[in-house]
């Protein structure tokens, strides 16, 4: 197998260096009249495509993540920047990259994914922002075209509900997307030329011409207090903006831990001590359920949660008890536990107004709003009411916590409560902020639960120029946040230099490039 990616690979590469058709000539393996013939030809005499050097161009194989990337940027117009690995097409990888049509995580720059087949709901994310990024799809109408909707990862929602719109993606006669299938060389042409065809149209010529918007003006700036449990009393959502008890928009700033299990060293009584010290006035504690967390050891690792709660309270922070759910990606699954675990928190807790709820940390694995986190959701929020009137929840939403668009078309029923958006500053960017400031305007409150200086693999980077330009965004609007993580692995995102002594005060040198710059924001 080796030895055929290497073959295959050098062959293209000679196609693609060499020319190995002629502009006008016929591929051997495209039959006159085909549906696909006349796209398939017309791309070969543009020199967005070539064929093999057997003067085939093999239409019913798999494309590959590389070729769709390739061919996309050929149409586009885009060169081919400097690549991280030496693949073929790695120039025009990264430039994709750099450009945002696809995120690190979804095809990582070393190469490893480029030769594989490119998955369809990525190829549509990547091929409609580069052609028609302005495209938008109404949710309602075009997912009831989509009979397999439901297989949909919600981070394709926007670029596929877009795609439908505008006629590029049209589905099989059976109405199916078949989301997570490859795509073949011919059918990946068709929606290219599609694509190109729409984008020098100007958009979307089969429907009225729509006039254009205004981008949206921000939103006017919040000011927002700080300071801790003692100046601000309980806290409460109004609208779309957390306050404190006398109404007045408040914004918290602090470090959500790593595993309680795996860095509860960095939970205890100094540990927090030093956070506050620098200005935070929240902590958040990741509680993992799986991966050897909370479902394998429950009263050990509670007690940890428990120790770390108080200690935080006593340095007059705010404290968030995360239900931190990663590997059982689906909350619904463990319902039963997670009611329970609540019930007792919200039970100790009651008259604490240092305490908020954070249900579902990042739900994910191909599962729906409206068919796993919302009945899970109303389930605990209705757990925690019964003990604790006023405390605050935050709820988690699929495609790891970025999903709110999907909860403010349906929320959960409740007072109190607020949505949690996470984000990687070297992989997520203008898109999730768009999403936060659609939402809010809707009257929704966000939370920003967990983000990193790192991509969303926890290294990389540091991105301080991103970073600084979401806590920027943040600071505008008064919205909350914690960092991940107060700890000292051995990864961009961490805090803490290796070896550093939970027991002992932290001066600059026990902070890693990341911890110095968000110990920097907290009293910004």
């Amino acid at each position: 197998m080796k030895r055929y990616n290497i073959l295959f690979a050098f062959s293209l590469c000679l196609c693609l260096l060499l020319g190995c058709t002629t502009a006008n000539a016929a591929f051997s393996d495209v039959e006159p009249g085909s549906w696909y013939e006349s796209a398939v030809t017309q791309m070969a005499e543009k020199q967005l495509l070539t064929g093999y050097a057997d003067g085939s161009f093999r239409p019913n194989q798999t494309i590959s993540a590389a070729e769709f990337v390739a061919i996309t940027a050929r149409t586009a117009g885009t060169t081919p920047g400097q690549g991280q690995s030496g693949h073929w097409a790695a120039g025009y990888l990264q430039r994709a990259l750099e450009a945002g049509w696809y995120d690190w995580d979804e095809l990582p720059p070393t190469g490893e994914g480029y030769d594989q087949p490119i998955p369809r709901q990525l190829a549509v994310k990547i091929l409609m922002k580069a052609l028609l990024p302005s495209v938008r799809g109404d949710y309602n109408s075009e997912s009831a075209k989509i009979s397999d909707f439901s297989q949909l990862n919600g981070r394709y929602y926007e670029a596929v509900l877009a795609a439908y719109a505008c006629g590029v993606v049209q589905g099989d006669a059976s109405g199916a997307f078949r989301p997570t299938s490859g795509l073949s060389r011919a059918e990946a042409c068709i929606l290219i030329q599609r694509a190109e065809k729409l984008a020098g149209e100007g958009g979307n010529p089969g429907t009225p011409e729509q006039p254009s918007q205004p981008d949206p003006k921000p939103p006017e700036p919040v000011t927002s207090i700080r300071g801790g449990v003692s100046e601000n009393g309980w806290l409460q959502v109004k609208g779309a903006q957390l306050c404190n008890q006398a109404g007045q928009p408040v914004a918290l700033r602090g470090m959500s831990s790593h595993g309680l299990h795996w860095f509860g060293q960095f939970t205890n009584a100094q540990s927090i001590q030093n956070t506050a010290r620098a200005g935070a006035n929240v902590f958040r504690i990741a509680m993992y359920t799986g991966e050897g967390g909370y479902l394998s050891q429950p009263e050990q690792v509670k007690r940890q949660l428990i120790a770390a709660a108080d200690a935080a309270i006593a340095q007059d922070m705010y404290v968030i008890l995360d239900w931190h759910i990663l590997s059982d990606g689906d909350p619904s699954a463990h319902t039963q536990e997670a009611v329970a675990f609540f019930t007792e928190l919200a039970q100790r807790y009651k008259d604490s107004p240092a305490v908020l709820y954070e249900i579902c940390n990042e739900p994910n694995g191909g599962i729906s709003w409206s068919g796993n986190v919302k009945p899970y959701a109303q389930q605990v929020v209705n757990a925690i009411r019964a003990q604790s009137p006023q405390g605050v929840i935050l709820i988690g939403s699929p495609t790891w916590s970025q999903d709110i668009h999907q909860a403010a078309a349906d929320p959960v029923v409740g007072e109190n409560l607020m949505y949690t958006l996470h984000f990687y500053a070297g992989t997520h960017g203008q898109d999730l902020r768009d999403r936060i400031d659609a939402v809010r305007a809707q009257g929704f409150a966000v939370f920003v639960s967990e983000w990193g200086t790192s991509r969303a693999d926890g290294n990389g980077g540091v991105f301080l120029t991103e970073s600084a330009q979401w806590l920027d965004f943040l600071d505008q609007r008064g919205i909350s946040w914690c960092n991940w993580s107060l700890c000292d692995k051995n990864e961009t995102s961490a805090a803490l230099r290796p070896g550093t002594n939970p027991n002992a005060q932290w001066g600059p040198e026990s902070l890693t490039e990341s911890g110095q710059f968000v110990f920097s924001r907290f009293g910004k």
